[in-house]
């Protein structure tokens, strides 16, 4: 899937604005951008970012407030930043979503 550079630095900028210890979804993302049907591409983005800086994609999880499969250190770095999980491994998103 070929994605438009502009659109990149679109969904990086928003991921840019997420402060520390607050959590944005992709979908919530893909709606701040004009493209709320375009969850899944956020998600392609945020796996390339680091081509385009550094940014702080681990604070995106999915709707249902889990982490990306694969990567073991998220969960971790959230914690340091004080996101709050529930006992089932999802981060509350009723506490710790990023409200704009």
């Amino acid at each position: 899937m070929m994605i438009d550079e502009r659109l990149i630095y679109e969904v990086l900028s928003v991921v840019n604005e997420i402060p520390a210890g607050k959590i944005a979804t992709y979908g919530q993302i893909a709606r701040l951008i004009g493209r709320a049907n375009n969850a899944r591409m956020v998600g392609k983005i945020l796996s390339i970012a680091q081509h385009y800086g550094d940014y702080p994609c681990h604070r995106v999880v999915n709707h249902a407030g889990q982490t990306a499969p694969g990567w073991q250190e998220q969960p971790d770095i959230l914690r340091q930043e004080g996101v709050l999980f529930r006992k089932n491994g999802c981060v509350n998103l009723r506490l710790c979503q990023w409200k704009i």
